[in-house]
């Protein structure tokens, strides 16, 4: 699949995660069929439409929000997802247990 066309199927794989929970960059990745979650990333940073497309709702395999959140940082970032919902623990990240989007979701 070409850089461009994968970086639609992610961004609409991205449209799916419901108001109130997260996917993770290698979840985003795992759907859309490629290994690298870097791409997730980098196809994220090409978002003009952050209303269509809630790149906020995609966090690091732990958690954690990536410095990268490139409408403001990861400060705006938590306080959207706060305002979705989301709970953030002491240590600053989402408890995936309670959060993470089930995948099938995302197809």
């Amino acid at each position: 699949m070409q850089e461009s066309n994968l970086f639609k199927v992610i961004l609409e794989t991205v449209s799916k995660i419901p108001k109130g929970k997260v996917a993770t960059y290698g979840q985003i990745a795992g759907v859309v069929g490629t290994k690298d979650a870097r791409k997730v990333g980098w196809a994220l940073h090409t978002n003009e439409d952050p209303i269509k497309y809630p790149c906020h709702r995609v966090v690091k395999k732990n958690g954690s929000l990536a410095p990268g959140y490139v409408f403001g940082g990861p400060d705006e970032q938590k306080l959207i997802l706060l305002s979705e919902g989301v709970v953030f623990k002491p240590d600053n990240t989402i408890d995936l247990t309670n959060y993470l989007c089930d995948s099938s979701d995302l197809q």
